[in-house]
This record gives C-alpha cells, structure tokens and sequence, in this order.
C-alpha cells in the first residue's frame, strides 16, 4: 500500500516527532511512505531545490499513486488543506487527519469539524496514542471499499464520529 504523508514544511513543525514516529511505524509494518522526506531536518530547504511548478506535479503525481492519505494536521499548513480537500472532493480515496488534542482550538474548524465519509480525525495526547491507532486501525488496513461507515474507538472521527 501507497501512503501519502502529510505534514507542514513551512508551518508550525512542532509535532515533528510524532510526524517521525508515524512514518518509521508505517514503513516498519510494510507500508510505501511516498513522501517520506517531509520528516526530515531539511524538508523546506530541499523542496525549494526544484521549482514551485515541480514540487506541484510532484505531489499531485504522488496524491494520485497513494492508496491512502495521512496527515498531521497539528500545525496546519494551506498545502495540508489543499491536499485533504482535494482527495476529498475529487477522490474516493480514504484521509486520515491527526493532530494534538492540546492544539484543537487552534486548527482550522474544516478540519475539526469535518464529517466527510471518508475522512477519519484522530486527535491524541500521546505519540503512543498515534501508534495505538496505526496498528489496529481497519481504516488503513482495509481497502476503502471493504470498511464499514463507523470504526468504533474513543476520541476521534470516522463518518462524523471520533477516534481515540
């Protein structure tokens, strides 16, 4: 499976540990992480090495391949926004947003209050909670197709209801 990470180059990179975290369990259970450079030290100096044209089609080639998009949303970013509400809008494919519980008040409410289908929220405390989540979690396990509309677990989202 083809996992498109998502996480803030030029925002807020505070939750970078978590955001490292996620990646490493995700390629650790076999998954593909396609952007797997975001997590990295020098992701804003290495993505203005090529041209704003080429990390475009980059990306939107990248959103095309991944089976599943990911993202940590805790330090929002307009590339987080345009990415979620473009795979929602003009895909099937399945999002999964977390962020920190502590920074809710300050996310944008589209992502808070967002009740899409296909569209989990998983806000947490812990990056223990996170990794809780990817491994039991039938929303990245199944295919889209193959889920149920509720995925049961408290705290956040899935359809309108939340997980952890």
């Amino acid at each position: 499976m083809k996992i498109y990470f998502g996480f803030t180059v030029a925002g807020d990179r505070s939750a970078i540990d978590t955001a490292r975290g996620v990646v490493e369990l995700l390629e650790h259970c076999g998954y593909e992480v396609l952007t797997r450079h975001l997590v990295d030290a020098n992701a804003w100096e290495a993505d203005r090495l090529i041209s704003p044209l080429d990390v475009y089609r980059r990306d939107m080639a990248w959103l095309e391949q991944c089976d599943l998009f990911i993202a940590e949303v805790s330090g929002s970013s307009f590339g987080l926004g345009f990415e979620t509400g473009y795979l929602l809008g003009a895909t099937n494919k399945r999002v999964i947003l977390l962020y920190r519980r502590e920074f809710e008040q300050r996310i944008s409410l589209l992502i808070t209050g967002n009740t899409h289908a296909n569209c989990t929220l998983v806000p947490y405390a812990t990056v223990e909670e996170v990794e809780q989540f990817i491994k039991t979690s039938t929303v990245i396990r199944e295919p889209a197709s193959a889920q149920s509309s509720v995925e049961a677990a408290p705290g956040g989202t899935h359809a309108g209801r939340r997980l952890l």
